[in-house]
C-alpha cells in the first residue's frame, strides 16, 4: 500500500487528536501534509513539528497574525482564514482530506477538495445535513470516496461491506442516550452547561457533547445516514445502547442483523476510514471477552428528547429543512452555553424555527447558505421570546 497523504481540517479538536493517534500507530502508511485549526496556533505548531507538516492554515485572523510573528512556524507555509482552508484542502500532494472542522466553515473547503478529486474522511456533520445534495453529487461526479469518520456511520459502512443495497431492511443507529437519559422531566428543568458537558462514555468537543445530551446529535446522524447510504427515513431507526460498545447495526430483509463493536474510542473508526480498504495497526486495546461484558438496548424516549423527533421531521420534509434543523440547534446550544436559554428549551427553539422557516429545494450552495442565515435569525428571535 502506498503512503496516504492527509490534510487534517480541525487538527486541534478531539477528532484531530484521535487522527494523530492513528497516524502515530501507522507512520509507514499515513503521512500528514497539511493541518488547519481555528486559533490554537501553539498546538498547530506542536503538531507540525511532530509530523513535519509543511502547510498550516489558521482560520482566525488575529490568531494568524500572532502565529505569523511567533517564530513557531519557521520553514512552514502559513495560510489565513477561509481562503487558507480552501487552499490547504486542494494541495496537489494530498490524497485524503479529514473534514473535522465543527460548523459551516468546512463547507466550501470540503467541496473544493471534492472538486480537486480528494477523498474525504468525513467527521463534520453539517456538511451532509446542510448540503448533502451537493457533497454527494460532487463526490459522484468526481469519482471520490466519502469515508465516514463518525463511529456510527463507519460501523454501518463496515456492516454493509459486500452486501446489496436492496437487501437492507433497516439501519440501526445506536446512541448512548447521553448523560440525562435517566433524568425525570423535573430534573431536566435545572440542567446546567457544566452538567451537559460531562458525557458518560465519550471524550468529545463541547458542541457534540451537548448535542448528545439532547439527542440532537443523533438526529444529525440520522440525516447524514440518508445521504451516505441512500435510504429513506423509514429505513432508519435509533436504538439506545447505553455502554457505547455497539456502534451501529444493519438489519437485512431476511431478519439477520450485523453489528459493529469496539470500545468507545474514535480511533477505531478513524483507522478504518484512513486506511480503507486495508486494516491498520491496532492503536487501542479491543474489547476483552475474557471478562464479563454487559450491553443494554432500548428505544429512545422522544417525548423527553424531542430533538430526535424534530430531526426525523426535517428529514421527511426534505430540501433546506435539515439545514434549518442544524442552524436552529446551533443557535440554541450557543445560547444555552451562554446562560440565556434553559436546556429544556433547546428543542422548542428548533421546533419553532422549523415551523416558521419552511423548506425549499436548494438549487445552489448559496440557496443553502441563505436558508441557514434565515434560520439562524428566526432561531435568535425564538430564543429571545423564551428567555
Amino acid at each position: 500500500m502506498k503512503i496516504k497523504n492527509l490534510v487534517v481540517l480541525g487538527a486541534t479538536g478531539s477528532i484531530g487528536d484521535s487522527t494523530f493517534e492513528v497516524v502515530r500507530g501507522n507512520r509507514e502508511r499515513l503521512n500528514v501534509v497539511g493541518i488547519a485549526g481555528k486559533k490554537n496556533y501553539r498546538k498547530l505548531a506542536a503538531i507540525a513539528g511532530e509530523f513535519d507538516v509543511k502547510h498550516v492554515a489558521i482560520f482566525d485572523e488575529s490568531a494568524f497574525a500572532e502565529a505569523d510573528k511567533s517564530g513557531l512556524f519557521s520553514g512552514k507555509k502559513l495560510y489565513r482564514g477561509l481562503e487558507g482552508l480552501m487552499e490547504i484542502s486542494v494541495l496537489p500532494e494530498a490524497d485524503t482530506v479529514v473534514a473535522a472542522v465543527v460548523g459551516t466553515a468546512a463547507l466550501k473547503p470540503t467541496l473544493a477538495a471534492i472538486d480537486a478529486g480528494k477523498d474525504i474522511a468525513l467527521a463534520n456533520k453539517e456538511l451532509l445535513v446542510m448540503a448533502g445534495k451537493f457533497v454527494m453529487g460532487g463526490a459522484e461526479k468526481n469519482g471520490v470516496k466519502i469515508l465516514p469518520l463518525d463511529s456510527e456511520h463507519n460501523a454501518i459502512f463496515q456492516c454493509l461491506n459486500g452486501e446489496r443495497k436492496k437487501d437492507i431492511a433497516k439501519l440501526l443507529i445506536t446512541a448512548s442516550g447521553g448523560m440525562f437519559r435517566d433524568y425525570t422531566p423535573e430534573q431536566m428543568l435545572t440542567i446546567t452547561p457544566e452538567q451537559a458537558l460531562k458525557h458518560p462514555n465519550w471524550n468529545m468537543g463541547p458542541k457534540v457533547t451537548i448535542d448528545s445530551s439532547t439527542l440532537a446529535n443523533k438526529g444529525l446522524e440520522v440525516i447524514e445516514a440518508k445521504w451516505l447510504f441512500g435510504v429513506g427515513p423509514d429505513k432508519i431507526q435509533v436504538v439506545v445502547q447505553k455502554e457505547s460498545l455497539v456502534h451501529s447495526m444493519v438489519q437485512f430483509v431476511d431478519g439477520s442483523i450485523i453489528a459493529h463493536m469496539s470500545p468507545p474510542s474514535m480511533t477505531f473508526a478513524i483507522s478504518h476510514s484512513l486506511l480503507y480498504p486495508e486494516r491498520g495497526n491496532m492503536v487501542r486495546a479491543p474489547l476483552d471477552f475474557t471478562n464479563p461484558v454487559v450491553m443494554n438496548f432500548m428505544p429512545p424516549d422522544t417525548k423527553r428528547f424531542p430533538c430526535l423527533r424534530h430531526a426525523f421531521d426535517a428529514l421527511k420534509a426534505g430540501g433546506t429543512a435539515t439545514a434549518v434543523f442544524n442552524a436552529s440547534n446551533e443557535v440554541a446550544v450557543e445560547n444555552f452555553i451562554a446562560g440565556r436559554l434553559p436546556w429544556i428549551k433547546i428543542a422548542d427553539v428548533i421546533a419553532k424555527t422549523l415551523e416558521s422557516a419552511g423548506a425549499t429545494d436548494p438549487q445552489t450552495l448559496d440557496d443553502v447558505l441563505a436558508a441557514d442565515a434565515e434560520a439562524r435569525a428566526k432561531a435568535r428571535e425564538a430564543v429571545l421570546s423564551m428567555s
